[in-house]
């Protein structure tokens, strides 16, 4: 860019990111959402994404340390609060815990992390150390993949519940919850990129996070298909469907 962009523009490049990089597009997601996989598939996606979903409170933690305010801490400290959940039992991790319970996984299992794939890890981590080493704005410009998550948690709530038998409402209650939660963050995280991400510097860094966190999610999935689809290809370790 050689002039910095105005508040409209720069969300309208924020958005045109999530247009085309958000991993709704990803085939792995496309054959989840319209019944193409098998359970023991389904499965591998749920273990896998637990690490990520497991790992949101870090992030956030990492984050929260870091800001400046208390007004700004408090308004993020509710991210962690419902992952974590204000006492046992609640909060999306452990409504997460209930969906792969749900699908016939062994809980201890999931929460070892043992049959994680190396590309979920690597990920996943790559994620967390971003937010903890990037400028605030940043660190909080890469969570606007949430303005694009509504839509996909639609059609996966939708879709699963039409395409597999083995899928119930109750199995998937972690989704009801952030239809609310995940707007009213991106709502947050967006206002606050189009007030402080003014200089074109910081403008092309906050566009970059985005396409950062877009690749992460795209790189989890990529990982999947690789294992678990074609050519199937299961490292050493990672989850083995029962056959």
């Amino acid at each position: 860019m050689s002039a910095p962009l105005s508040p409209d523009q720069l969300e309208a490049a924020l958005r045109a990111i999530g247009a085309e990089r958000y991993h709704n597009l990803h085939p792995f997601h496309r054959a989840l959402h319209d019944g193409h996989l098998t359970k023991a598939q389904v499965q591998a996606w749920a273990l896998n994404r637990y690490y990520y979903q497991a790992r949101i409170p870090a992030k956030d933690a990492t984050l929260l340390a870091r800001l400046p305010t208390a007004e700004l801490r408090r308004e993020w400290r509710r991210r962690i609060e419902d992952h974590d959940g204000t006492e046992p039992g609640t909060g999306g991790i452990a409504r997460w815990l209930h969906l792969t319970d749900g699908l016939g996984l062994d809980r201890g299992y999931v929460e070892s992390l043992e049959g994680l794939l190396p590309g979920t890890r690597f990920a996943v981590d790559a994620y967390v150390h971003f937010v903890g080493e990037r400028t605030i704005t940043e660190a909080i410009a890469s969570s606007l993949t949430e303005l694009f998550s509504p839509q996909i948690i639609s059609e996966r709530v939708s879709g699963m519940l039409r395409n597999y038998d083995f899928i119930t409402e109750e199995t998937l209650a972690y989704f009801t919850p952030r239809l609310t939660q995940a707007p009213r963050d991106s709502d947050f995280a967006l206002n606050w990129v189009r007030e402080h991400a003014r200089t074109t510097e910081e403008q092309t860094a906050v566009l970059n996070a985005l396409k950062f966190k877009c690749g992460v999610l795209w790189s989890m999935l990529d990982a999947l298909d690789y294992a678990y689809v074609a050519p199937g290809h299961i490292p050493p370790g990672a989850f083995r469907p029962v056959s």
